[in-house]
């Protein structure tokens, strides 16, 4: 898939996930026929490897639910997705290397401010810019354990925060706690208190911002 359609296949992977329209999304983003695609599905011995494997990275990265009923949503854009093509080009400034791409800055466009990613052919030589970078050893898993830091220091219940981390624990112990409404709003106030100090420290730096959000909300501050 071209990571210069990073914005385009956020929005196909949030179609419905009907076999017909993510056979001929993923046909028509890689120049095949969508009997190549139905090939690589249902008869994969019938498609030359490079081509095959090429799909099935289209395929995963739009979402495909395989063997889902017509009209059942599909998934979010796939972690792998995120990470590669959003999350680690913000980290880094750079886009991973993938396949037979290399490892390479993210072109921008100036305009509009404060300026959006370059896509489509000629993308590096109509950049005027390119993504500085957030945190270059910065990861998505870093985010969960940060996440978990912080409830941990407002002094969340053990159970709550698994649940909030998507976490099961299977122990007697966790069978016989239960979350109240009173931890779920004491666990909101503390997380909205630490959010609101990072708005106050990030408006002693700037008192606005080129980012819409954010600046509105500094300016409500």
């Amino acid at each position: 898939m071209a990571t210069e359609d990073v914005g385009q296949s956020v929005a196909l992977a949030r179609l419905r996930s009907r076999p017909g329209d993510v056979s001929g999304n993923v046909a028509r983003r890689n120049g095949v026929s969508t009997g190549t695609v139905s090939n690589v599905l249902n008869r994969p011995d019938a498609v030359a490897e490079p081509t095959r494997l090429k799909l099935l990275e289209a395929i995963s990265d739009l979402g495909y639910i395989r063997n889902a009923a017509s009209g059942e949503l599909a998934a979010h854009w796939r972690r792998s997705g995120c990470a590669t093509w959003l999350f680690r080009p913000a980290a880094t400034g750079r886009y991973p290397r993938r396949g037979s791409q290399e490892e390479r800055p993210v072109p921008v466009v100036a305009e509009p401010w404060p300026g959006i990613p370059a896509r489509g052919r000629g993308a590096s030589e109509r950049a005027e810019a390119c993504w500085m970078p957030i945190a270059s050893g910065l990861t998505p898993h870093d985010l969960r354990h940060t996440h978990k830091t912080l409830m941990r220091e407002v002094g969340t219940p053990p159970k709550l925060m698994d649940e909030r981390m998507g976490h099961e624990d299977g122990s007697v112990q966790s069978r016989y706690d239960h979350i109240t409404p009173g931890m779920r709003q004491a666990l909101m106030t503390a997380l909205t208190g630490m959010w609101e100090g990072a708005l106050d420290t990030r408006r002693t730096m700037s008192l606005g911002s080129p980012v819409a959000a954010l600046d509105a909300l500094l300016k409500a501050r």
